[in-house]
Parts: C-alpha cells; structure tokens; sequence
C-alpha cells in the first residue's frame, strides 16, 4: 500500500488509461489528482496498487482511508460524487483478499459507481444521482426542458432579465480564477447549510482546505472549476466543482440570498450547461439527493450505492453496529415523503433556534 505522494509519474498515467478503458462517464472524482488532492489533507490515505501474474504494469488502483481501528473507507467519502476502483475491464479481486492486503476490516462508500462489481454486491441501498445531458448540445437540452416542464424555462429566462434591470448587467463567468469569488462561495454555503440545519461542511477544516488545492487543480480530467454569475459587479450566485474532458462534476452551489427571487441559482445553473456544451463536455452531474432544483434541470438519473464490503473480524462488526441502524433509519425517513418533508422542517426549526 502507498501513500498518494508515492505514485510514479508512470503510474499515475497506468491510471488514467484504465480509467479510459471503461465505459463509466469519465467523473473527475475517479482521477489520480483527486486522489492527491485528498491525500494532501487526510494523512490516512492510501492507494493499492494490483498487479496480475507476472504483469510488470499495474491492473488496478483501490484510493482508499484507514481509519485509526483498521476501518476503511473511500477516499474523500462524505464530499466525493463517484468511488469505487479503477480496475483492468473484466478483472474482478476477490473483496475479501483485497481488503486484507490493505489491512482493513472493511471499505465503505456512500456514492459507489455503477459497474463497479467488486463492492456492487456489498451495497445497502441504491440511490438516484440526477444528471443534465449536454452532448448534443445547449440548444438541444433547451428543447428537452421546454418539453418537460413549458414554463420552468420561460419563467427562469424572465427572471434572469428581472435581475439584469433591477440589479445591472447579468454575465457569467464559467472558469473564475478569483479567490474573492470562492471565498463569496464558502460563505454563502455554509449560511445555507446553517439555514436549513445541515452539518456545515466548511466548518471541517479539511474539506475547505481541500477544495483550496482543488482550485489550482489543472488537469485534462480533473479541473477546478469556480463558475460564477454576476449582477454588474456584483456575484450573486457561484459554483465550485470538478470537470474532465466529458463530465462536470456538480459539487457546491450557492447563491446571495438577498436575490433569492430572481432565482440565481438556476440561472447559474443554465448558463453552466450551455457553456459545458460549448467547452465538448457531454454530461453535467448534480450529485445524489432530492431537490427542487434538481427536478426543474435534469434530463435523466444514474445510479449510485451506498454500503460496506467487510471481511470477518471484530472491526467489521463494530462498523456494522456503528453504521447500519443509522443507514436503516436514513432509508425508513427517505422512502415516505410526508416524514421525509417533516424531517426538514424540523431540521430548519432546529436552525432557527441554533441563531443567535
């Protein structure tokens, strides 16, 4: 096992071929500098390298944490859209061999591609991540939204001049390289995590220095990318994700709330797709998760799984005591909408007592 740092130059490329070679959407959270992103901020993480026969090149890569009691984890979990290995096509370890000779009782993923056959059989539970397909184009995605919802589009647009008459000029910026901006960004995310009585997850130290290195990111399929929509000079809305050569990875959108009624986020989110298209990128990926928002945009739904792969022992037990009664009530609240909408409210009454 190797700390991140320790990949040759080699290898990282080893990785990226393999990566090609499958027929997953190329996410960028499935990339070497992802993983050397995280590595930088989490001390625990590793990489295996696989090695088939005599082969003398890897045939595969497993980024991974450990944590203190042996427990595994995949690298990034709790902030990464996309896990799982990157494997030769058809080469499938036995999990159990796997996860011995990285020395932990267990790997557990919350966003576990699909196609990944190696923990696919471990999962507790599939979920829905809502996508924006762009490859024929804006013009193309626009006729789509047109079609399945006639007046998100028309009401969204008129907004959207609303916004340019009463607060300046409306322009957007797909690749900002300005700190004020995702430092604007962080702090109208984490008001709105506050506001709805979600853990903050900038308050944690390592995502927003993680997102930091992120930002200087420049790689053909891993990028940071701070898109932002401005109002004369003024942001009003922003976002910082990941893209490849193919796929824009939706991470953390967040608007001023002070427009809140022009609805900048959505229109952030239009002026994302079509420059996406314009860049060839194919496929925009909004993350698991219900939302309004997300209803209103995409175009389809792929699947991702959350779960454990164990193999027998005491810290496989003690995760499965920790983790599943939690899994089990997340899942019992998520599948009865009446519960899940007094979920939120209470968690939003919870905020507002919270304030000072």
């Amino acid at each position: 096992m190797l700390r991140l740092e320790e990949l040759g130059a080699g290898e990282r490329e080893r990785w990226r071929e393999l990566r090609a070679a499958t027929e997953a959407p190329r996410s960028p959270f499935m990339e070497p500098e992802f993983a050397a992103a995280v590595s930088g901020v989490r001390p625990r993480a590793r990489v295996a390298v696989l090695y088939e026969g005599a082969s003398a090149e890897p045939t595969g890569f497993l980024p991974y944490e450990r944590g203190a009691w042996g427990q595994g984890r995949a690298i990034g979990l709790g902030v990464s859209d996309c896990q799982g290995a990157v494997l030769r096509p058809g080469l499938v370890p036995e999990t159990g061999e796997l996860l011995r000779a990285c020395s932990v009782s267990s790997f557990a993923f919350d966003n576990l591609e699909a196609g990944q056959a190696l923990f696919v059989p471990h999962a507790a539970e599939e979920h829905a991540t809502f996508v924006i397909d762009v490859e024929k184009g804006y013009e193309t995605y626009e006729s789509v939204l047109r079609a399945q919802s006639p007046k998100f589009l028309k009401t969204t647009l008129a907004k959207e001049r609303r916004l340019g008459r009463q607060a300046g000029p409306v322009r957007f910026v797909f690749d900002e390289r300005d700190p004020a901006a995702l430092r604007a960004l962080i702090g109208w995310k984490s008001a709105q995590y506050r506001r709805t009585g979600r853990r903050d997850r900038f308050a944690q130290e390592w995502i927003t220095r993680l997102v930091g290195r992120l930002a200087g990111t420049r790689a053909p399929e891993c990028t940071g990318t701070l898109s932002v929509l401005y109002a004369g000079e003024r942001p009003v809305a922003a976002h910082f994700g990941l893209r490849s050569a193919s796929v824009l990875a939706c991470w953390f959108p967040a608007y001023d709330t002070e427009f809140a009624k022009f609805s900048p986020g959505l229109v952030l989110h239009l002026r994302m797709a079509g420059a996406a298209a314009g860049e060839g990128i194919g496929l925009l990926d909004m993350g698991r998760g219900p939302a309004e928002y997300k209803d209103s945009l995409k175009t389809g739904e792929h699947a991702v799984y959350e779960g454990e792969a164990t193999r027998p022992g005491p810290g496989a037990a003690l995760q499965l005591l920790r983790r599943e009664p939690v899994r089990r009530a997340h899942g019992f609240v998520a599948a009865r909408p009446r519960l899940a909408s007094l979920a939120s409210r209470a968690l939003k009454g919870a905020a507002r007592l919270r304030r000072p």
